[in-house]
């Protein structure tokens, strides 16, 4: 199979377009496969097949530079770019990332996966390639859905603003443009891609106005001819008036129709972008049938196609949003293009007019739930915990500062597994611990997510935030079940360690206690359910034992133990304090269970700290 021969991008040139045709199949085969067996995005990378293909077959990476904005739409490039072999063991501890990965390939420039940012090194580096002058090529991929995102608007404006040479490519599938189809539309996008007649008209504009007495009106009049037709039949005026030129739109799966318009935006001078049409999902079609997401996020065995999971800490918090929503007419619920993954779907099916998605723009959704809330609503925002690191100003001095009851609830908290360092969530505890009248609420079960998201509407009335791991959360009965602003004793040692589990990790404590157990040592278990306030009990509880060690799945660093230990410091406690959690460093992608336990965040590695301790 040509896959399977391909060594790298130069393999891509002197094919034939049935021979591409037929690679193009082999691609998506390989990338259901893959996605088949270990999870993984689907429908992104099957929608940017020909379109990928184009690009290597036009440039010449990696001495031109091919950016991927929210880069999981990058499986094919790595494909092509001779990863092939190790394309079997994508998002697999030790294997391919399933993000661009400058450790992986010198064809990695970024290795970026939160949206709207491609713009901006784009900008950054024909920058670079000018001050040199070096001859080098600048393309940045991104989703019409990236182009939500503020720092998108800033990227393009500096660009038309500089003039620096970068090719833009818009890769349009959210199905939302509707391009006029006609005989003139037609001819007059083949007139605006062609850089031979558009040098000609520039010509012929400079000749009319160098005419005596009436050549400036003559041009004048070409100039305001063409805006008018192109406002009427173009949607081009938006791109053109940040100084940006726009060519398209085009069949993104299509390869000799978009190589074409690549070779054209290459002869211009100046930032282009070139707006291709692609099918997210294409060849699949449980995929392309799926109208949410598409399948963008798989799980193995492709039969999850982004519902959320049965007993989940987030099923427990869209379980009880809709039960809040009924009680509290004020509230309202915010996300940033993430209304499936994050739980909001049953809300928004409930109650369609308090659903915001504002797309990928999370400092807007923060600044505008302060405005809600200053208005008299309840603004709830819905995120990933490592995308309100992208808002945390916002978080800090619009509604830290104004004490606004905004309530952040904060999915894919700590350790996340397979999507790698972009997406681990283990900044929240450190920054959010920070903002002055913060409470933080730190669930260890589905049962105690129902309770905190009730004491957080009932109880409090400045910011909030209740952060949850990913995956299925511990079940447990009533008794088990914590509440207000208080901790939860678990058990009652002889005095000489006291062990904190925040969050999920408390299992791992427990784990620990029990080895500990057997051997002796009695401990004392705490669920403080809180992160700030600490409940003062639990502290003035625990300043009486020899050691206590706190561990979360966080940064070790400036998080939920480092306030353990200022507590305690505050009352001169005489104990030994240790506090466990993530070193401060970059975590790659791989097992949750396998990391936490090279990390020593496990119930062996617990008990083995607490034996050297002791």
């Amino acid at each position: 199979m040509l896959l399977d021969a391909l060594t790298g991008p130069e393999d891509l040139r002197g094919r034939s377009l049935d021979e591409l045709a037929d690679l193009a199949d082999q691609i998506r085969h390989a990338i259901i496969e893959s996605v088949n067996e270990h999870g993984g995005h689907l429908g992104s990378n099957l929608g940017a097949v020909e379109l990928t293909i184009a690009l290597h077959r036009v440039f010449r990476s990696p001495h031109d530079v091919i950016l991927w904005d929210t880069g999981h739409q990058a499986y094919v490039h790595k494909m092509l770019t001779g990863r092939v072999e190790g394309f079997r063991n994508l998002r697999q501890g030790g294997g391919l990332s399933g993000y661009p990965s400058r450790a992986e390939s010198e064809h990695d420039w970024i290795e970026n996966s939160h949206a709207s940012t491609v713009l901006s090194y784009a900008h950054g580096l024909a920058t670079a390639f000018h001050a040199k002058d070096e001859r080098r090529q600048v393309v940045a991929v991104i989703g019409d859905g990236a182009l939500t995102g503020g720092m998108a608007f800033e990227g393009l404006n500096n660009l038309g603003h500089s003039g620096r040479d970068a090719i833009i490519v818009l890769n349009d599938n959210g199905r939302s443009y509707a391009p006029t189809v006609s005989k003139l539309s037609e001819s007059l996008v083949k007139i605006r891609n062609n850089p031979t007649y558009m040098r000609r008209q520039a010509k012929i504009e400079e000749i009319a106005e160098r005419i005596p007495r009436v050549g400036e009106q003559i041009g004048r009049g070409l100039k305001m001819s063409k805006a008018a037709v192109r406002e009427m039949w173009e949607p081009s005026a938006f791109f053109e008036d940040l100084g940006v030129r726009y060519m398209g739109p085009f069949d993104g799966h299509d390869i000799e129709s978009v190589e074409e318009a690549l070779q054209n935006a290459k002869e211009f001078e100046g930032p282009v972008v070139v707006h291709v049409l692609t099918q997210k999902g294409r060849g699949y079609a449980p995929a392309e049938q799926d109208d949410v997401k598409n399948m963008h996020d798989a799980k193995p065995g492709l039969e999850d196609l982004g519902s959320i999971k049965e007993g989940s800490y987030t099923a427990a918090f869209s379980e009880t949003l809709v039960k809040l929503g009924d009680q509290h007419p004020e509230l309202v619920a915010i996300t940033a293009a993430m209304p499936d993954s994050t739980g909001l779907l049953p809300f928004r099916e409930r109650f369609p007019d308090r659903c915001i998605d504002v797309g990928i723009a999370e400092q807007h959704a923060v600044t505008a739930a302060t405005g809600m809330a200053m208005g008299g609503l309840r603004p709830l925002i819905a995120l990933y915990a490592t995308f309100l690191t992208r808002a945390f100003d916002q978080v800090n001095l619009d509604v830290g500062l104004h004490g606004q009851p905004v309530i952040f609830c904060l999915d894919r908290a700590g350790i996340t597994g397979p999507d790698g360092a972009s997406h681990h969530g283990i900044l929240d505890l450190v920054l959010l611990t920070k903002v002055p009248g913060m409470t933080v609420f730190a669930p260890s079960s589905y049962q105690e997510i129902q309770q905190m998201m009730t004491d957080a509407m009932d109880l409090t009335d400045g910011p909030v935030a209740i952060r949850w791991s990913r995956g299925k959360a511990a079940h447990v009965e009533d008794n088990e079940v914590g509440t207000g602003l208080r901790a939860r004793k678990i058990a009652t040692g002889d005095g000489s360690v006291a062990l904190l589990g925040f969050g999920q990790m408390l299992s791992a404590v427990q784990g620990a206690a029990e080895l500990l157990a057997a051997e002796g040592i009695d401990a004392t278990i705490y669920d403080p359910r809180l992160v700030v306030p600490l409940d003062p009990e639990m502290i003035n509880d625990i300043a009486s034992h020899q050691l206590v060690v706190s561990v979360e799945d966080g940064l070790r660093i400036g998080g939920a133990g480092a306030g353990v230990r200022d507590s305690l410091g505050d009352r001169d406690a005489a104990c030994r304090v240790r506090v466990l959690g993530v070193p401060t460093e970059y975590v790659p992608h791989g097992d949750p269970d396998e990391i936490h336990a090279s990390f020593g965040l496990n119930a062996e590695g617990i008990a083995a700290r607490v034996r050297k301790l002791l």
